[in-house]
C-alpha cells in the first residue's frame, strides 16, 4: 500500500472497534500519525473484538506512525476541545477529522416517530448530531491555520430510509448530512474537503451483537453479503488522498446495493 498520508494527523471518534477501528489502522498503514478515540479505550472487550496489541493505539504504533489513545466522551464540548488540544500539542496539528462515534443505541422498539422516547431521542442527536458538529468546530481552526484538511462525517442509509423503527437515528443521520454539505461550502474556499458516507448492514461486532438476525441480510443485497468495517475503511481512504481532490459536499453509500432496505 502506498503511504500517501505521511505527515498527516488524523483523529478518528469511537475508534476502539469496529468502523472506527478499522478506519484508524486503515490511515496508519497509508502513514498517518493517529489520535484513536473512544469514549472507552478498551471497547472492543464489550463485544469481544480481538485486538492484535494491547489497545488501537498499539496497533497503529506498530504500522510505522505515531498513535495515541484519548478516552472522551464527545458529546461534551469541553472535553472534545481538549482532545483536539492535545493532538495538535503532541502529534502537531490535525489533517484529518473521521467521526465515527456514535450508533443506534437504544431500544429500536421505544424508536417509533409517534412514541418514541423523548430522552432517547435527546441522547440520539447528542451522540450521533452534536459530537459530529463539536469535533468538526475544534478541527476547523486547526485546518484552517495549516491550509487544509479532510473531514469525514458518518452518515447512514438510515437517513434515507422510512419505516417505523430507527426514527431519532435516522433523523440525527440525515442532520450531519444536511451539516456536512453545509460546512463543505462554508469551508471549501480553504482547501478543506468535508464529506460524508453512509453504510448500510455492516458486519461490526457491535452491530451483530445488537441485531443478530442482521447475518440473514446478506439474502437480500445484491452483491449477497454483509459490508465489513474494512469496506468502510477503503471509502474513508479515497476521501482522505488525492484520489478524491476534486470531490466535496458528497455522501457516499456503502451498501452493496441495498440502497433503501437497511439501516
Amino acid at each position: 500500500m502506498e503511504r500517501k498520508l505521511i505527515g498527516k494527523v488524523a483523529v478518528v471518534t469511537g475508534a476502539g472497534r469496529g468502523l472506527g477501528r478499522a478506519c484508524a489502522l486503515r490511515l496508519a498503514e497509508l502513514g498517518a500519525d493517529v489520535v484513536v478515540n473512544d469514549i472507552r479505550l478498551d471497547a472492543a472487550a464489550e463485544f469481544g473484538e480481538e485486538l492484535s496489541a494491547p489497545s488501537v493505539a498499539d496497533e497503529c504504533r506498530a504500522l510505522g506512525v505515531r498513535s495515541i489513545g484519548i478516552e472522551a466522551d464527545v458529546t461534551d464540548r469541553d472535553a472534545v476541545g481538549a482532545m483536539f488540544n492535545r493532538a495538535a500539542t503532541e502529534l502537531g496539528g490535525v489533517d484529518i477529522l473521521v467521526n465515527n462515534a456514535g450508533g443506534m443505541l437504544r431500544p429500536v422498539e421505544r424508536s417509533a416517530a409517534s412514541t418514541m422516547d423523548i430522552d432517547d431521542f435527546d441522547f440520539i442527536m447528542d451522540v450521533n448530531m452534536k459530537s459530529t458538529v463539536y469535533c468538526c468546530q475544534a478541527a476547523t481552526p486547526l485546518m484552517r491555520a495549516q491550509g487544509g484538511g479532510r473531514i469525514v462525517n458518518f452518515s447512514s442509509t438510515a437517513a434515507f430510509g422510512g419505516g417505523t423503527t430507527f426514527t431519532s437515528y435516522g433523523m440525527a443521520k440525515a442532520a450531519i448530512l444536511r451539516y456536512t454539505r453545509s460546512l463543505a461550502y462554508e469551508l471549501g474556499p480553504e482547501g478543506i474537503h468535508v464529506n460524508c458516507i453512509a453504510p448500510s448492514v455492516i458486519a461490526s461486532s457491535r452491530a451483530l451483537a445488537q441485531f443478530p438476525d442482521r447475518v440473514h441480510a446478506a439474502q437480500r443485497i445484491p452483491l449477497r453479503r454483509l459490508g465489513t468495517p474494512v469496506d468502510v475503511a477503503k471509502v474513508v481512504e479515497f476521501l482522505c488522498t488525492d484520489l478524491s481532490d476534486y470531490i466535496t459536499g458528497q455522501c457516499i453509500v456503502i451498501c452493496g446495493g441495498n440502497y433503501l432496505n437497511a439501516s
